[in-house]
């Protein structure tokens, strides 16, 4: 009986309405595959990377670390003594510039002896044990290996200031998966690489029996400025917090997908259960109650839900593994440089979106089912009654109060570092606009003037009278029209803003580099003067670039030692507004980028104190810039200070004005003729940097934009979808007025103005909702994510061309089907109502 009643319900809709129903489930399958490939490419990602960060840390139970600088060795040796340390490792992190490559490899300089008792993944396997100790001698991972293009034995050259130094690749270390590094004796990186007297890092095992915790809390009250203590696993946690952001706003673009697809399950079940009230209201006649009647379509949407999930988790593990080999595991945001993961499907994670596929195609299908279970048998059996079923689908008050949630959760400050509320904000401004979307559209409706075409004036009058068949169909629409163009708003703003930063950080002829990558390549001061002394030369700014670190929980800042106008060296950062806090005489000044003071909590006037050559010097905040190069946060100071306070006149970049009318290839020439290695400089002009940086943001948003598309494609397949099955349904109707004279071609052009109308409701609707969107996106998402401010751009253009496009698939729809609808001779189209 109930396999009966299952084909009496579902055989309808599956026998009449295979196409829209296809669409829904392909529709589901999208963003199941797009939810799961980008939570599976993160999982991997991140996954990799704390898998080699446990296997360097070994046996380590906690890491002193310093900035990018280091610290001085002097502490290692009363580390060592302490007497709850049974072995302390001390470690030099050299990230090598390869010579000839725009790429670096991490190489670790250890000692052999105490690093086997700790991080034995660091030593090297080696034919002969004395080649752990022989100057000259790397040791590299397989995945290193293959990414370098070499074999044991190979020559391996690096870049060290502005010369060569050739290494001798002698070993493999053990395989940390896909984990590119290298490891070597630690004298030897500290000769070559000109890290004298300076560690990065001290891996400590503990004795037995001692209290990490306290050990912990102990040794941070002895340590000198600017080093931490830390668990190696928080060390990982905090390396990873810096791509969190990014993951959870992709994981959100995925699901905005799988919520688009839900909608459009809504709207195709809403109007196939519509077209179906009668076939409902004879099986309730014939005893068949109204909680069976909602099963029974929520059933209908299970199975589209399954059938879509598991289409989608296909295609997802097909897509993490294309994304994987063209973007990598950061999706081109450069988070995991260095990786080469192989990719695994976590089983929990398929079964989560199967799991939400499903469910939002059953939420999709509950409120048509609920109003089919309600609707009196007797009533809808009469033709004319679906607008009673699309009236029971309004609630303007619960719209109206998720819209006012939705302006307050604006408000409210980030949860855990993520903008939680943010996205609910979002959220819940999209589902009150839909909640009103009907009261909407028959405001508008009611004071359109009616067009003295008879066909225009028809299809209004017919809007009129029956605006919830069309406002139905418009959900998915301004769904998807509003999270396209708060996403194109705020891709372009960022976009545009980065542009103007970029020029505006850029005033010098060309940029010269000393290395591309890495922090093995550096000036010395005399190189700088060679520099300056070039006779095309007009003036010179250097910069050094090191880390420091503030907060022991956080990763490290960037600090800028840049070399700032005397008179007045705010002109030189692009600030994010124009006041400037004067320090008092006596004080030094530094400038925060926003990032840094979101971190910091500071405001022009405060005082911060940052570590340089192990002691903590105060500064004051004269300044917030904006910085779109370093997420994590970064610092500004003047170099002269800088090389004062540390001792280091190195810099690691130049900016060089030439005398008028001299062209770069002119300074490319004289650079060559001064200074033999000048052939290992890069140089740029501030277009080619511009370029670039544009090239990497447009990668960078790669995945953004193929998830917009696929918002975008649901929302307009459920456009013409609904447009379809509407104009399919009416067949009764046209034939009813080619009985009263109309020909087929105003028919067709009464559709076409229907089309026209509703799909500007929906652009117009969706256009408003997708602005407010797109502020929130701005001000409260990103800012709160990634601490970058930005200033508004909207793209005309293409939102212009979106919305002509909205427009002509929706007369070219209505035109398709309505060949089909108005095919039938009039006797036959009318034939149901005798």
């Amino acid at each position: 009986m109930n396999l009966a009643l299952g084909r009496a319900v579902l055989g309808g809709a599956l026998g009449r309405h295979r196409g829209r129903l296809a669409l829904a489930t392909l529709a589901i399958a999208l963003g199941v595959a797009l939810g799961l490939a980008v939570a599976v490419i993160n999982a991997t990602a991140v996954g990799e990377f704390e898998s080699g960060m446990r296997t360097m840390a070994g046996a380590a139970d906690l890491e002193i670390r310093g900035g990018r600088g280091g610290f001085d060795e002097s502490l290692f040796a009363r580390i060592a003594r302490d007497p709850d340390v049974a072995v302390a490792s001390p470690v030099v992190e050299i990230d090598a510039r390869i010579s000839g490559r725009d790429d670096s490899l991490r190489i670790d300089g250890i000692d052999a002896f105490r690093a086997a008792a700790v991080t034995p993944a660091l030593i090297g396997t080696a034919a002969d044990a004395l080649d752990l100790l022989r100057p000259g001698n790397v040791f590299v991972t397989p995945a290193a290996l293959v990414a370098l293009n070499k074999v044991e034995g190979d020559a391996l050259v690096v870049q060290v200031g502005q010369r060569e130094v050739t290494l001798r690749i002698a070993g493999m270390l053990p395989a940390a998966r896909a984990q590119r590094h290298g490891a070597m004796d630690i004298a030897a990186a500290q000769d070559l690489f000109a890290r004298d007297g300076t560690l990065s890092r001290i891996d400590l095992r503990l004795r037995p029996g001692a209290d990490t915790q306290a050990v912990r809390r102990r040794l941070a009250d002895e340590l000198p400025a600017g080093t931490s203590v830390a668990a190696p696993a928080d060390n990982a946690s905090a390396m990873a917090r810096m791509t969190r952001a990014y993951r959870v706003n992709l994981n959100v673009l995925a699901l905005v997908a799988l919520f688009t697809g839900g909608l459009l399950v809504f709207s195709t079940q809403a109007l196939s259960v519509v077209r179906r009230r009668g076939q409902f209201a004879l099986l309730r006649t014939l005893g068949l109650s109204g909680q069976a009647l909602l099963r029974w379509i929520l059933v209908e949407g299970a199975l589209l839900g399954a059938i879509g999930s598991a289409l989608g988790i296909a295609g997802g593990v097909v897509l993490a593994g294309v994304a994987l080999r063209v973007l990598g595991a950061d999706l081109g945001a450069g988070f995991f440089r260095g990786e080469l993961p192989q990719l695994v499907l976590d089983p929990v994670a398929a079964l989560a979106f199967a799991g939400l596929g499903t469910a939002f195609a059953v939420l999709g299908s509950l409120l048509p089912a609920r109003d089919a279970a309600k609707a009196a048998p007797a009533a809808a059996l009469k033709a004319g009654d679906e607008e009673t079923a699309f009236a029971r689908l309004r609630h303007p008050g619960i719209g109206s109060m998720l819209l006012f949630a939705g302006a307050l959760a604006t408000l409210v400050p980030p949860i855990g570092g993520l903008p939680l509320a943010g996205y609910a904000a979002i959220a819940l401004l999209l589902f009150g606009t839909l909640l009103l979307l009907p009261q909407v559209a028959a405001w508008i409706l009611a004071n359109l003037p009616t067009p003295r075409s008879a066909a225009a004036g028809l299809a209004l009058l017919q809007l009129r009278g029956a605006p919830g068949t069309a406002t139905v169909s418009l959900a998915t629409t301004v769904a998807s029209v509003s999270l396209m163009v708060s996403m194109a708003i705020m891709v372009a703003s960022f976009r545009t803003s980065l542009d103007d930063w970029l020029e505006r950080v850029l005033p010098a002829d060309v940029y010269v580099r000393a290395g591309t990558a890495g922090d093995t390549a550096w000036f010395t001061a005399a190189e700088q003067a060679a520099l300056r002394n070039i006779a095309v030369v007009t003036r010179v700014d250097f910069l050094r670039v090191q880390s420091v670190v503030l907060d022991p929980g956080q990763p490290r800042l960037a600090l800028l030692a840049r070399d700032l106008p005397a008179t007045d060296p705010a002109r030189a950062l692009p600030l994010v507004d124009e006041e400037v806090f004067v320090p008092p005489a006596g004080s030094s000044a530094a400038w925060l980028s926003e990032a840094a003071a979101d971190l910091l909590a500071a405001a022009p006037g405060a005082t911060v104190q940052i570590p340089l050559a192990g002691r903590l010097h105060p500064f004051v905040v004269a300044g917030i810039w904006r910085d779109y190069a370093r997420q994590q946060g970064a610092i500004v100071i003047d170099r002269e200070l800088y090389a004062r306070l540390t001792g280091d006149t190195r810099a690691n970049d130049a900016a060089v004005w030439l005398n008028p009318g001299v062209a770069v290839t002119d300074f490319r020439s004289h650079l060559d003729a001064a200074w033999p290695e000048a052939s290992r400089l890069t140089l740029a002009t501030p277009g080619e940097i511009r370029t670039l940086s544009l090239r990497i943001f447009d990668r960078t948003f790669a995945v953004t934009y193929a998830l917009e598309a696929a918002a975008i494609a649901i929302g307009l397949t459920g456009l013409s979808s609904a447009f379809g099955a509407l104009v399919l349904a009416r067949r009764r109707e046209f034939g009813m007025l080619r009985h009263l004279g109309m020909t087929r071609g105003q028919i067709r052009a009464m559709l076409a103005a229907e089309g026209l109308l509703v799909s500007a409701i929906g652009l117009a609707v969706g256009l408003l909702l997708g602005f407010a969107m797109s502020l929130i996106l701005i001000h409260v998402v990103n800012r709160q994510s990634f601490h970058w401010g930005m200033d508004l751009h909207v793209p005309w253009g293409p939102l212009a061309a979106l919305g002509f496009g909205l427009l002509a698939l929706a007369v070219a729809t209505t035109q398709a089907s309505a060949r089909a609808a108005i095919a039938d001779d009039t006797v036959r189209a009318v034939r149901d109502d005798w």
